[in-house]
């Protein structure tokens, strides 16, 4: 049985990487609403490393900000190669005698149980010197090659330029994910040298320095590519955030949500579902949206930040921003949106509604065209609306302000001062009739225009 040892987990994301062509660094670029980094340094904080070190470099502050205190950041400059990279973190792992795991900042899709598998690996009986995370993509392209015995252990690695036609043939790759321990490691990385085109130190190398030595060194095989993937180009960004989306979805419907079209809807890293939520076409997730079991989510509304309760109805073409809360059997219809606001149990907004900073109440029915004025152009201000209240269509709720229980708006009404329980509030200009004004009116128009042709024939 392995002994357990704690682990460091050591990531590279020194380079910007140029092929983005962006002022953002490579590994701040989002999938899903998530950062790369983020994505990784989620999955590795799964495994409670006992240290977690990122190697900074180009627009490093970047990197810094959004670490943050989940990391130890480490400055490569120059940057002389990944071998290199990794040598940075030695002063910071100074007198650390447990494992280090070395990862690919913009590698962000590595499974925790592969992590797991390579450090397992590592603590087995023949005690490897190097563990390599090995792939067999469907095209091996030039990926450096990881030659191996019947039993995985390596015989040598290999640059695909530096390779026979029979290494060539291997199809098992070299993703660059490595562990070794760290009383090998920093002696292993201090005998490297830079002995080739790049003038780099190269991480792989680490291991044919091992096998020279006489020491064991083994690869792992995940049998899932995907995993690996590294994004270099807008192009690689766009391919990881549709694998990203495709395994979601197919979560999401394995775990009894129904997708009417599958291909057309786009989840957050943190989106939950329920069972027997219904998702029609063309619906996107923001980060923070948690629906409740029997919810439907109708064609072309977009979630960010809202919580949609048990039976709820939302719409289509809706919109629910950062803190819109429906409680049970709420319903939000074509073209409303709520922000900052809550939608009582069975209560109604079908169409055509702004509902922000505000409070509605259970079996409130908001009519079409209705308002909330929150903003002053300095403050925000709340609105308040009663259970069971009706707000008649193209009203305009300006806050602060509180409508009562059963109380009814009249169609039309600007409201600025408060509304009683069970009262009614009709604020309109009133209504002038004037008999016969509009048959005088078309008379006189028609003459008008009349004239003015018979004076352009005439010229």
């Amino acid at each position: 049985m392995n002994t357990p040892r704690e682990f460091a987990a050591v990531i590279l994301a020194a380079g910007k990487g140029s092929r983005l062509k962006s002022g953002l660094h490579k590994v701040l670029h989002p999938i899903a609403g998530r950062s790369i980094i983020d994505h990784l340094l989620a999955s590795v904080a799964a495994l409670e490393p006992a240290r977690t070190i990122v190697i900074v470099g180009d627009e490093r502050q970047q990197v810094i900000d959004r670490v943050g205190d989940r990391a130890e950041c480490v400055v490569q400059e120059p940057q002389l190669g990944t071998g290199h990279a990794v040598a940075q973190a030695k002063d910071a792992l100074s007198g650390f005698t447990g494992d280090v795991l070395m990862l690919l900042g913009d590698a962000p899709f590595i499974k925790t149980e592969t992590m797991s598998d390579m450090l397992a690996r590592l603590r087995a009986p023949d005690a490897p010197a190097v563990v390599v995370l090995g792939f067999e993509p469907s095209d091996p392209l030039q990926y450096g090659r990881v030659i191996t015995h019947a039993d995985m252990t390596i015989e040598k690695m290999v640059e695909f330029k530096d390779a026979n036609e029979a290494e060539r043939a291997c199809r098992l790759c070299n993703s660059g994910l490595m562990a070794a321990r760290a009383e090998d490691l920093f002696d292993l990385l201090g005998r490297l040298d830079n002995d080739n085109a790049q003038g780099e130190f190269y991480l792989p190398d680490i291991v044919n320095v091992a096998v020279r030595d006489g020491r064991t060194c083994a690869a792992v095989r995940t049998d899932h590519p995907d995993e690996v993937a590294g994004i270099n180009s807008r192009s690689e960004l766009a391919q990881a955030e549709a694998q990203w989306q495709q395994l979601k979805r197919a979560e999401a419907m394995a775990a009894g949500v129904t997708l009417r079209a599958p291909e057309t809807v786009f989840f957050s890293y943190d989106t939950e579902l329920a069972a027997d939520v219904t998702v029609e076409p063309n619906v996107v997730f923001g980060p923070g949206v948690t629906v409740a079991s029997g919810a439907t989510i109708k064609a072309f509304c977009h979630l960010e930040g809202a919580t949609v309760g048990e039976g709820c109805e939302v719409g289509p073409f809706a919109r629910l921003r950062p803190g819109a809360v429906m409680e049970k059997r709420a319903k939000v219809g074509n073209f409303v949106e709520m922000k900052k606001a809550v939608l009582g149990a069975g209560a109604k907004a079908s169409h055509l509604t702004y509902l922000g900073d505000a409070e509605v109440g259970a079996g409130a029915n908001i009519g079409a065209g209705t308002i909330t004025c929150n903003y002053d152009g300095y403050f925000k201000h709340k609105t308040v609306i009663g259970e069971r209240a009706f707000i008649g269509s193209n009203s305009a709720l300006i806050a602060p302000v509180r409508i009562g229980a059963d109380a009814i708006v009249a169609a039309g009404s600007a409201v600025s001062r408060d509304v009683d329980d069970g009262e009614l509030r009709m604020v309109r200009a009133e209504q002038l009739v004037k008999p016969g004004w509009a048959d005088r009116f078309h008379d006189a128009m028609k003459k008008k225009k009349a004239a003015e042709k018979n004076k352009r024939g005439g010229r």
